[in-house]
């Protein structure tokens, strides 16, 4: 399996037909260096190669060096470092990782009047002098701007990933001027379609370039499982791909069965026990929720995650029939990182702050409610969404 360059991250090598390497992400606040060590030591004992931390604030770079202290003393795990808005926080933390992920969608949050190619520049640079590699980590849920309202872009021939492969071209073609290649690129979107078909884009764009897979914001397990089966395996099979993460909606002590996951999709793969839509029915009605990580404001996202499906699938079982299979998507999100964006999307949107939950009918905010009543609100929505869905039927039969 896998394809493009072999790249050194850490102690593992990817890329060149290696074995896939798989990843998890600690999802407690990371500037509590115990409980990150222990969760990276949980994750590495299920088997994970390279482990992700988010790192948003100095307290969270200043954490790293204690850290890796701390996961040395009983594991050799690799450690990437998620940047999202703070480019220059690079320099804090490439001494205490192997790998650096920056989004090239958040780029434009600081310091908007310095062009991105010069953010860029200074990230590769920090990458050199400290032996990092680097991902660039393009999420369909945060799109750099310009490549969105650019018309040219995004009347492609109706694909509506266009905007997500520019960016990991442009940025691919970018660090390749600099003479820099120790990197791998990643494209995520929650729908399984779009994610095969822009990976396998690219994949025959630029074979050179190592693949990180994963179906971002999965959702709760077993359809989580099943959802990231129905994304990865296809690509596998035929050879794309070098790293991957289920990135599944669990609480941090849980995170073992992203690693569970992900290796079960790999050897289904190698025997070609692949998951299509055949074998298993996509639902009409769609649960997208992110898989937590430091960001999350609130200890409390997962189980409300928990508590949407439940309370959505109850409403499901009293419906009219002709109402059951109406679609509807809804998305759940732990911060603001890419809870605007991906409830966007979304029939209806929930992303966590806080003391409150922000809900909202597509890019509408609806409002701000309580952990306690937001349930209850959400259910109101839906069932105006579904009636608005049968209305629009019965016009256009008519």
């Amino acid at each position: 399996m896998g394809s493009g360059r072999i790249i050194s991250i850490g102690s593992v090598q990817i890329g060149g037909g290696l074995p896939v390497a798989l990843q998890s992400m600690a999802a407690v606040k990371t500037a509590d260096v115990q409980a990150v060590a222990d969760t990276c030591r949980h994750l590495a004992d299920a088997g994970a190669a390279i482990i992700r931390l988010a790192v948003d604030t100095p307290a969270d770079a200043k954490a790293l060096k204690a850290i890796r202290k701390e996961i040395r003393k009983r594991t050799d795990v690799n450690l990437s470092v998620d940047l999202q808005e703070n480019y220059r926080l690079a320099e804090n933390v490439a001494p205490f990782v192997d790998k650096i992920r920056y989004n090239p969608g958040h780029l434009h949050h600081s310091e908007p009047e310095t062009a991105w190619q010069t953010k860029v520049e200074r990230i590769v640079q920090t990458a050199e002098k400290y032996d990092c590699a680097l991902r660039i980590g393009v999420n369909c849920g945060s799109l750099d701007p310009a490549l969105l309202n650019n018309s040219a872009i995004n009347n492609s021939a109706g694909k509506t990933y266009v905007p997500a492969l520019t960016s990991a071209l442009q940025h691919s073609e970018f660090l390749d001027s600099l003479g820099f290649t120790r990197y791998c690129v990643s494209i995520k979107s929650s729908d399984p379609k779009t994610f095969t078909a822009v990976n396998r884009h690219f994949a025959a764009m630029r074979p050179d370039v190592p693949l990180h897979l994963g179906l971002t914001e999965a959702g709760l397990p077993p359809a989580g499982i099943q959802k990231s089966r129905l994304a990865l395996e296809p690509l596998l099979a035929d050879g794309i791909g070098d790293t991957l993460r289920v990135s599944l909606t669990v609480p941090n002590e849980r995170k073992h069965e992203e690693i569970e996951a992900g290796r079960l999709i790999v050897q289904n793969a190698a025997a070609g026990n692949i998951l299509t839509e055949e074998h298993w029915h996509v639902d009409t009605w769609n649960i997208i929720s992110c898989p937590s990580c430091a960001r999350v404001e609130n200890d409390r996202f997962v189980q409300l995650a928990e508590q949407v499906h439940e309370a959505v699938q109850k409403l499901r079982q009293d419906l009219e029939t002709d109402w059951k299979d109406a679609p509807l998507t809804i998305a759940v999100m732990g911060c603001r990182v890419n809870g605007p964006g991906e409830t966007d999307r979304a029939d209806i949107g929930l992303w966590c702050g806080k003391t409150s939950v922000n809900l909202k009918s597509g890019t509408e905010l609806i409002g701000s409610f309580g952990y306690s009543e937001v349930i209850e609100e959400m259910l109101r929505l839906v069932r105006k969404v579904l009636l608005r869905h049968s209305l629009n039927r019965l016009s256009a039969a008519s």
